[in-house]
């Protein structure tokens, strides 16, 4: 890690504390790239390489270059598009998958490669035949494809402080994916998050840039093969892409927000494993979605082009995130010459408009918008990769040395690693005397979470949000109760598994599988670190076990360290599991002792976060100041180290005691703990503003439907239905309704509503509108504020077709809908 300079130490506190803001009225977003480090930057340009770009560069037309600035996600384009359109990349994107089918099996994504190349390949015109390549979110293993072996998230790696560990999972993963006929992962996340709140906190290593360090340069490695050996970028690796740069970890807790910090915090904390990831020979960087100081990164010439490229001394490409450009001042997703012009080399683009941007980035080439010289070292770019990593010589993706060897995707030894990686994750944050138990005896196993693959292995699994999948859509993974089932009966003991916590004969002891449920990015985004804010059933059952005389080993999932004080009480032990992947099996071996009471596997597992006394603790790093944790960084016990956990304050902050959200769904989520019903209504995710940040729900009008956002428990409105407070609803309609439609709230099972029917009728088709109903109109019509126990209740009879993207409580002194029609 570098040296922190002694000046920089007091903006470092105030920025990590969120009060960055104070240093001065308008923090600058431009960087100075001679305070950056430079770098060894590797490999070194080989003059056969170059010779070879120089002579593509020189057969293509412009055409032919503007197609290799555009990646199009694979739900969005076909093959058939390639024959005309020469594009440089596809992706697929968090829920897409070959041919429409997210659980597409290895053979159809190898399929679908095929097709996408020979597209690319088909040319009659003379020009050179420049192959696609192919990106995937390859980021904790293969983990878009069913059977893939999926490895611990990042914030469990980091917790192992295990360099060769680290390696070996990039191996791994670069293997299972090129057996699938892919080119390129989008990883690793070298994100330093210092805000807890983040939905993607999961996918950092750690709050201190120094373990980003000391992995990026391994990771780049098992990827993409160590540079100067035949291994660099063989058949059996990918290229890598270092992300976000940069400092997507500082946005307050907000996806896509923006680190307000000095450029000297965004060099020390936030560089972290940049460096060494380029001396490694990283072949990609993705710019990231968020801003510095108000300008966003896809734009930021200072930081992609004087610091990333000329200082740093970076020579593969740099490419965009969803859409990200579309957010750079002035631009649109299908217009943004800024972006190419500060320095990004690849458009990364989801959405039918693909052909517009490539159009309009062909005209603004030849009008001198983009100069050419911009535009030949961004192709220059690409293509040096695509030369380095043999995709001009390896022929079809079928034909690879590893493709189609789908033996390889989850394979004995994969499982070995992705095992050894679970046990080494693991932080044992108490153990009263508990731990290790005995393989031998009666184990009672809880929680519905110990037997959910999906909810040990979190968001990025199958699926973008990875939530809600069966056990069938991993067929080679092992739950952590059937890894706890195989250890004990292989020992002579008993093991039962009541989802519940119910038992006819009491237990030796009982482990509690509990914690969060899958999510993936914004729709992970959380006000505070209360885990299970409202009820809180699996406390419920930690304390009835104990109460009962059992002795209780809680194990924990999450994506973060969380305020988790009164199940740490009524629990003896406490295992902070993290998102251990596929490989259940690795808890159990370390829970158990040998059938002789020696120990086989103690726990090696260190925090990489701090870990919150209160759960206004969001931002709660080593250099804070007033640093106060409950488990500090670099914290963790094992058995040949014990430590004991005194007594914890239970007490929530009074602030907090009964807060009810001002947004009741916003960003493709309700707040923690709420839930959309449905009744006869069909509904899906859509994209507004950013990836599945919408919902549509669809009637088909047999009867009578309602879609209902539901609390936890009543909530209090009665205040607001005292003032000019509306329930406001960003939508839109995409056909007129053919029958009554009302709004209303719901109380003591009944529901008080006002007529809809009109006002989606005069909305335009197609286009995302607003309204505001003021909270008065309901209670006026006899609803009971304070106990709501749904605050938007939306019912049809007939077809309607109907997309929310916001429901929220706001100030609207002229409401724009008195009362509704």
């Amino acid at each position: 890690m570098r040296p922190f300079p002694s000046a920089s130490l007091t903006i470092l506190a105030l920025a990590l504390a969120g009060t960055a803001g104070a240093q001065s009225a308008a923090p600058s977003p431009v960087a100075n790239p001679a305070i950056w480090p430079k770098v060894n930057a590797r490999p070194q340009r080989d003059p056969k390489v170059e010779q070879r770009v120089d002579s593509l560069m020189r057969a293509m037309s412009v055409e032919d270059k503007v197609g290799q600035l555009i990646q199009v996600d694979i739900g969005s384009i076909k093959p058939a598009d390639v024959l005309t359109y020469k594009i440089g990349s596809v992706l697929n994107g968090g829920n897409s998958g070959p041919y429409d089918d997210e659980y597409a099996p290895p053979a159809k994504w190898l399929k679908l490669a095929d097709a996408f190349y020979d597209a690319s390949m088909t040319r009659s015109d003379g020009r050179p035949k420049i192959p696609i390549i192919w990106g995937t979110d390859s980021v904790h293993g293969n983990n878009n494809i069913v059977g893939a072996t999926l490895f611990p998230h990042n914030i469990g790696l980091g917790a192992a402080r295990d360099r060769d560990l680290i390696r070996k999972i990039g191996e791994v993963t670069a293997l299972e994916t090129a057996a699938a006929g892919l080119d390129w992962t989008f990883a690793p996340t070298l994100a330093v998050v210092q805000d807890d709140r983040w939905g993607r906190t999961y996918e950092s290593y750690g709050e201190e840039p120094e373990i980003a360090a000391d992995y990026a340069g391994a990771m780049i490695e098992g990827v993409q093969g160590k540079v100067g050996t035949k291994g660099f970028l063989a058949p059996d690796h990918l290229i890598a892409t270092t992300k976000h740069f940069l400092g997507d970890g500082g946005t307050g807790g907000r996806d896509q927000g923006d680190t307000q910090v000095s450029e000297q915090v965004l060099r020390d904390v936030h560089l972290g494993g940049y460096p060494g990831a380029i001396e490694a020979g990283t072949q990609s960087v993705m710019a990231s979605f968020s801003s510095w100081n108000g300008e966003k990164m896809s734009g930021n010439k200072s930081l992609l082009t004087g610091v990333l490229k000329e200082r740093m001394g970076f020579d593969g490409f740099v490419v965009g995130d969803w859409n990200s450009h579309g957010q750079v001042k002035g631009c649109t997703n299908e217009d943004c010459p800024q972006a190419i012009n500060a320095g990004l080399d690849m458009f990364m683009y989801s959405g039918p408009g693909w052909k517009q941007l490539y159009e309009n980035t062909l005209r603004e080439v030849k009008d001198g918008t983009i100069p050419m010289a911009r535009l030949d070292d961004a192709v220059r770019r690409i293509l040096r990769v695509k030369v380095r990593a043999g995709t001009f010589d390896r022929g079809r993706p079928s034909s690879r040395a590893v493709a189609g060897k789908f033996e390889l995707i989850s394979n004995p030894a994969s499982k070995v690693i992705a095992r050894q990686a679970v046990r080494e994750s693991l932080v044992l944050l108490k153990n009263e005397g508990v731990l290790p138990l005995k393989p031998n005896a009666e184990i009672l196993v809880a929680g519905k979470a110990a037997d959910s693959v999906s909810q040990q292995a979190g968001g990025w699994s199958i699926t973008w949000q990875g939530a809600d999948l069966p056990n069938s859509a991993f067929p080679n993974a092992t739950s952590i109760w059937k890894g706890i089932e195989d250890t004990v009966q292989a020992a002579g003991g008993t093991a039962t598994y009541a989802p519940d916590g119910t038992f006819a004969k009491k237990p030796d002891a009982a482990i509690v599988v509990f914690g969060e449920t899958p999510y993936a990015e914004f729709k992970g985004d959380i006000p505070n670190l209360e885990y299970s804010p409202g009820d809180k059933p699996d406390l419920a059952m930690l304390k009835r076990l104990k109460a009962a005389g059992i002795p209780v080993v809680a194990v924990f999932l999450s994506g973060r360290p969380l305020w988790v004080n009164a199940e740490l009480n009524a629990a003896d032990a406490f295992v902070a599991a993290f998102l251990p992947g596929s490989e259940g099996g690795g808890v159990a071996d370390v829970l158990f002792s040998k059938p002789d009471g020696t120990i086989d596997h103690d726990f090696k597992g260190k925090l990489g976060f701090s870990w919150p006394k209160r759960p206004d603790q969001y931002v709660l790093n080593r250099r804070d100041p007033d640093y106060d944790p409950l488990f500090p960084y670099g914290y963790g016990l094992s058995y040949a180290q014990p430590g004991k956990v005194a007594k914890l304050d239970e007490a929530r902050p009074a602030g907090m005691a009964e807060a009810t959200p001002g947004v009741f769904y916003g960003t493709g989520r309700t707040p923690p703990g709420w839930q959309i019903d449905t009744e006869l209504v069909k509904q899906g995710g859509i994209d507004r503003r950013a990836q599945e940040d919408a919902r549509l729900f669809t009637w088909s009008g047999n009867a009578t439907g309602r879609v209902a956002i539901v609390a936890p428990r009543p909530i209090d409105l009665s205040r607001e239905s005292n003032g000019e407070i509306s329930l406001v609803i960003e939508y839109r309609i995409d056909g007129q309704p053919t029958g009554p439609v009302t709004l209303g709230v719901e109380s003591g099972g009944k529901v008080t509503g006002v007529p809809l029917t009109a006002t989606l009728a005069k909305a335009a088709p197609g286009t995302w509108s607003r309204f505001a109903i003021p909270l008065q109109c309901f209670a006026g019509r006899g609803a009971d504020m304070h106990t709501l126990t749904a605050p938007l209740v939306i019912s049809a009879t007939g077809p309607l077709s109907l997309a929310i993207s916001d429901v929220k409580l706001d100030y609207v002194s002229m409401p724009m809908n008195a009362c509704g029609d």
